[in-house]
């Protein structure tokens, strides 16, 4: 039974940070680490070896002979999807068009431009897409083809040159030791137009697109989700190459009102539940039979889904339904919280538009009884890989910005004569001055040499 509590009684640790590090005793650290230097060292011999240790454990079920999954074989995978489930197919197809059209429009307000600052003085900035973007897709439990297209598309948008997939290995269907991934997921890579992709898996799939092997390509940005292993090698390869979030465990945020339907509440909230035991679904609302209400949906709609045992434990360990006395009340503990997602609930449109006034730290933000957060999951255009963990309070989610660099540019003029113009010598004469002061006289003589 999820419980329910007045806002004041909510405990301190309800605001903090919520990364799970692993089972007792277990260092994740340690043993990333471990992957990664072995990986920097011997490339795709470390490779080989890292997945023959996985199979022997019984934590692996395949270790192809090699990595590259060939062009053909996501064909193949793509048509039979077509074939046999034309919706599915459909689905995905349409998904990437709505991301990939968004993260076009986010890509227009990367402009770049020149401007005189003084006479002859000009600076500008140009935004330009990196080189070659890491997508990582887990395949466990739940094979996440969504968050491929999620990777995806805003790294088209970017107009990146290349796109490097790496997704866990599967046993081929024909028993050979050719590489192989999810299905679906090979489908999908297909459909998005990824340009390589491996089946490579772990955190030796992220040390791989970090320094590079003599298969795998070294991108310049890593990119999507993955379990504790996958989220600390990127922490780990952070500054030797770029990364999208380490992300924790997914979070849903409602605020309603009991004009709202509490069946949709439940719904909502059992839909972030079933993610993983860690994840958190939380209300606020100002009615107590309202609460109620929804409490009993969350039973009623428990005992018929499929993923009852992982949600129920998420709801009972990490659910919670607050009771706020107002609208202030409710957004300070939205802003506090800073969840992944924050739906609005309320019919009362001054209300919305007060919340949507007083909240601000969130990932994405769903207004409306039908904004459900599951359409930003898969078909709105919004990208699903958001900040958890309250990181929200200082990033928003995975964009086209994360392919992209912004870099700056100073051009000078001269005058007919060949002198500077103006400008340029008050800038000659400032940076002289600035380097003089701080002891730096090679700074100081690099400007005057210039003015002549």
């Amino acid at each position: 039974m999820i419980k329910i509590i007045k806002a004041e009684e909510i405990p301190e640790s309800f605001y903090r940070p919520r990364v799970i590090e692993g089972s007792s005793g277990e260092n994740v650290h340690e043993k990333v680490l471990t992957y990664i230097e072995r990986v920097k060292k011997d490339g795709d011999k470390a490779l080989h070896k890292i997945d023959e240790e996985l199979v022997s454990l019984g934590f692996q079920q395949s270790k192809p002979e090699s990595y590259l999954i060939p062009q053909e074989t996501l064909k193949e995978a793509a048509d039979k999807l077509k074939k046999e489930n034309a919706a599915l197919y459909e689905a995905v197809s349409h998904s990437y068009k709505l991301a990939f059209t968004f993260a076009k429009k986010q890509r227009e307000c990367f402009t770049d431009f020149e401007v005189e600052l003084e006479d002859g003085l000009i600076t500008g900035q140009k935004t330009i897409p990196v080189e070659t973007a890491g997508l990582y897709v887990p395949a466990g439990r739940f094979p996440l083809f969504s968050s491929l297209v999620m990777c995806a598309a805003p790294a088209k948008a970017a107009g990146c040159a290349q796109t490097v997939l790496c997704t866990p290995s599967q046993p081929a269907p024909d028993g050979s030791k050719k590489p192989y991934a999810n299905e679906s997921i090979m489908a999908s890579a297909y459909i998005c137009g990824i340009d390589k992709v491996f089946a490579l898996g772990g955190a030796q799939a992220i040390a791989a697109m970090a320094y590079g092997t003599q298969s795998v390509p070294r991108c310049n940005v890593i990119a999507g989700p993955g379990n504790k292993y996958v989220a600390e090698a990127k922490r780990t390869v952070f500054g030797d190459v770029g990364i999208d979030m380490v992300a924790g465990p997914t979070e849903a945020f409602i605020i309603a009102d009991d004009t709202a339907k509490a069946d949709w509440v439940a719904a909502d909230m059992l839909a972030q539940a079933e993610h993983d035991p860690d994840a958190q679904a939380i209300l606020v609302t100002f009615n107590r039979d309202f609460a109620d209400k929804v409490s009993g949906e969350i039973e009623k709609q428990l005992s018929r889904l499929p993923t009852e045992k992982t949600a129920r434990t998420s709801i009972e360990r990490n659910g919670l339904i607050v009771l706020a006395d107002s609208l202030e009340q409710a957004a300070s503990v939205a802003n506090n919280k800073a969840p992944e997602h924050l739906e609005l609930a309320l019919d009362d449109g001054e209300k919305r538009d007060k919340l949507m006034k007083l909240t601000h730290n969130y990932g994405t933000l769903f207004v409306g009884h039908a904004a459900a957060e599951v359409l930003g999951d898969y078909a709105a255009g919004l990208n699903h890989i958001l900040p958890t963990s309250g990181a929200a309070k200082y990033t928003g989610g995975l964009s086209v910005r994360h392919f992209l660099k912004t870099v700056t540019t100073l051009r000078t003029e001269e005058e007919d004569d060949g002198s500077y113009k103006k400008g340029v010598i008050h800038s000659i004469e400032t940076a002289a001055i600035l380097g003089d002061t701080e002891g730096l006289a090679g700074h100081a003589a690099a400007a005057r040499i210039r003015k002549v």
